[in-house]
């Protein structure tokens, strides 16, 4: 079934886009090309929209007007977006644009017209403040991505494959940390006994997985694993009007917390591939995702989880799912990752320092060249709204770098009030779906169970035990019924065997015959 499905949309209101005199069939407006007669335009192809792609360039250079142009070409193509939202700067997409003077003269400029719309938009926040709450379980995060996290050896991440392993084999479910926790004490506890099945178990590793853990939930963590869990497809969606939802996570608070920050996004492409079949090349992608202030995912890495970004964000391309970098220079990007990223624009970059001026150079050095100009040269004279521009054609080889004005949005751009917010989240069609906190039987409740039901003696004495093991044996004990004492003496009760109820009952009847 395709993954993409529609659905109905609460908000009234949302106009279709008009299309400018320069726009193509099946590509998204980026802005018009400087020194072209007669408005030379530059485009993304939607085809080669799962290339991935980069936004770079020094603050106030117009990096998230951009950002908002391109997710709001991609809604209009029946593209699910999602974008993380660090300043609030991108909420306004639920909101008609405001007609700015500046962005009606930049659509002058063009020989566009300028045309104010709003796009269906649903908010998502990991602390459920500002949107629904996007939560995952830990069992479906699994030990090899929590091991990369948690920057584990090659030991550590053995013991944590046992501890899940254990709580498999047991029935123990994993869904929040205090599983988690309950399980590693208890395989702890119990390492003499497991090790005949499992292998050896460090106690010295089960001590550095619990530190560790401690770090990730200082970060906020107890809030990300939990139930309901998010459903992944429920962000590939349109709405009535065959318009791509965009998904919006607040990130404000997310973004102090680094390593959380990086496990979600992790997380989240790491289960798009996982459930996403492979396609190879689309019309346009099923899904695209944006990522500001991407040096939060690469600052302080863990090898592991370096290595696992740059699995996923190679291979998600066959799944037909785009990822865009947004950050301050390409720098920041490692050159693995670079190097995929084929959809590039380059806003205004500063050089005050030798430093400065070397990452310029990087930065022009990835784009192919222009013979009309030099692109370092370039790169420090873009003004507000200017950027240097460089798509994939349709053999998908990077194009000649060209200066770009960069197209207005439709929506508002900026933030929007905590009222406007909060009637989107009342009316969108995940209302109810996320919002209650769900605590269910899982690993710690039947771990305590266990204990209590070892400490707590059975009731009625030697006859109450004669009872319990008569309805044992002879199928007159009722489950539900039974306290977890009973349960208890029941377990122990067929693991001894038949010969002590045997010797038992014939005591009984020994007495009765006298």
């Amino acid at each position: 079934m395709n993954p993409v499905e529609t659905i109905s949309n609460t908000v009234e209101g949302l106009n279709t886009m008009s299309l400018s005199p320069g726009a193509l069939a099946n590509t998204i407006l980026i802005g018009g090309v400087s020194g072209k007669k007669e408005h030379g335009y530059q485009y993304l192809k939607l085809a080669l929209g799962n290339r991935h792609g980069l936004i770079s360039g020094a603050t106030g250079g117009g990096k998230t007007v951009t950002l908002q142009l391109l997710a709001e070409g991609f809604s209009n193509a029946g593209v699910p977006v999602f974008l993380t939202d660090i300043k609030g700067d991108l909420a306004g997409l639920s909101q008609p644009g405001d007609s700015k003077s500046v962005f009606i003269a930049r659509a002058n400029d063009l020989g566009v017209a300028y045309v104010p719309d709003r796009f269906p938009v649903v908010y998502w926040d990991v602390f459920g403040e500002q949107g629904h709450p996007a939560r995952s379980t830990i069992s479906q995060m699994g030990p090899l991505l929590l091991a990369r996290i948690l920057d584990l050896n090659d030991t550590q991440e053995g013991v944590l494959n046992i501890v899940f392993k254990v709580a498999d084999d047991q029935g123990l479910l994993l869904i929040d940390f205090k599983d988690l926790r309950s399980v590693i004490n208890y395989v702890g506890e119990n390492a003499s006994e497991l090790r005949r099945k499992y292998g050896a178990i460090s106690s010295a590793s089960l001590n550095t997985i619990q530190r560790q853990l401690i770090v990730l939930e200082t970060q906020g963590a107890e809030n990300f694993f939990g139930e309901p869990a998010l459903e992944i497809l429920d962000f590939i969606k349109q709405d009535r009007d065959n318009r791509g939802i965009i998904n919006i996570l607040s990130a404000d608070r997310l973004m102090r917390s680094p390593r959380l920050y990086a496990a979600f996004l992790l997380w989240m492409l790491s289960e798009l591939f996982e459930t996403l079949p492979e396609v190879g090349d689309l019309e346009r992608p099923k899904l695209v995702f944006f990522f500001d202030e991407a040096h939060l995912l690469f600052d302080s890495p863990t090898k592991a989880l370096m290595n696992a970004i740059e699995q996923v964000v190679r291979l998600i391309r066959s799944k037909g799912v785009g990822v865009y970098f947004i950050t301050q220079n390409p720098t920041d990007v490692p050159d693995v990752i670079l190097g995929q990223l084929g959809n590039r624009v380059q806003h205004a970059l500063r050089a005050f320092t030798p430093r400065d001026q070397k990452a310029v150079r990087a930065a022009a050095e990835t784009f192919r060249p222009n013979p009309l100009f030099k692109t370092a040269e370039a790169i420090l004279r873009l003004g507000v709204g200017e950027a240097l521009v460089s798509m994939l054609d349709q053999k998908g080889a990077p194009e000649i770098v060209n200066r770009v004005l960069i197209s207005a949005p439709s929506a508002r751009v900026g933030p929007i009030s905590a009222d406007e917010r909060a009637a989107s989240v009342k009316v969108s069609w995940l209302s109810g779906k996320y919002d209650h906190r769900i605590d269910r039987q899982s690993a710690f409740e039947n771990l305590n169970a266990r204990e209590e039901a070892k400490k707590k003696p059975v009731s009625g004495g030697l006859l109450g035990t004669v009872s319990v093991l008569v309805d044992v044996f002879f199928g007159r004990a009722d489950r539900k019924r039974m306290s977890p004492a009973e349960l208890a003496m029941r377990s122990a009760a067929r693991s001894a065997g038949t010969q002590i109820a045997k010797k038992i009952l014939r005591g009984v009847l020994g007495g009765m015959s006298k």
